[in-house]
Order: structure tokens, then sequence, then C-alpha cells
């Protein structure tokens, strides 16, 4: 059964091609698509407890994948979160690692270990 997940990503040439990525790669199924923090933290929480991973990342159309990060610190033990960002410092893995991110990955370099870490 594929892992149920949202994409918090405000790049529509990104989610084209993670998506279908996603499935074929790692089992995941993208249930929902949010481009902004607010409309992230509605849509997980609108899903309850059927979400199992929130892919997010950092830099939003509209607010930053830490808030999404900062609102579902508190979530169920099958719930997992991860950031895919072009951005991942030092300071920004440790700010979303401090936040809850499970992991955090280089969208540019990383996709294979984020794969990977999906399907474990």
């Amino acid at each position: 059964m594929p892992v149920a997940a949202v994409l918090v990503e405000d790049s529509q040439t990104i989610r084209d091609n993670l998506i279908p990525a996603l499935a074929e790669l790692a089992d995941v199924e993208v249930v929902a698509i949010a481009e902004t923090a607010n409309e992230a933290v509605a849509v997980v929480e609108g899903l309850q407890d059927r979400w199992q991973l929130v892919v997010v990342d950092l830099f939003l159309r509209e607010g930053t994948g830490l808030a999404v990060l900062r609102a579902f610190q508190d979530r169920l033990p099958h719930q997992r979160l991860a950031v895919l960002t072009n951005y991942p410092t030092e300071e920004m893995r440790r700010r979303s690692l401090a936040l809850g991110a499970d992991a955090i990955f280089d969208k540019s370099k990383e996709l294979e270990l984020f794969f990977a870490w999906c399907r474990s």
C-alpha cells in the first residue's frame, strides 16, 4: 500500500516531476498539494491521521516550510516530515531538525537518498 503524502511545493515544474517519481521510485502517493505554509497546515490538519508523510520545501510562495514543521511537531508516530530544498545549509538543517523534521535533503544532489529514505 502506498505511503499517503502531502507535497508542500510552490513550483509547478518540480511538482510535475516529483509526483510521478515518488510513485514510481518510492511507493508514495501524493494525496494533497499545498503551495503556501497556511495552505499546507490546513490541508494536513484536514487529513487528520490519514497522512504518513509531508514533503516540504523551505521557501514557499507565502510563508516558509519552517512554519509547516512547527505546526506538526506533535504528530502521530507513523507520520514523518521531510524537507526537500535547494538550500540545505547547515543552519537550515539545524533549524529544520530542531522543529521536528525527520530528514532534510538537497533537491539538486540528494534525490536518490530522499527516495530511499521514503521507502524505508
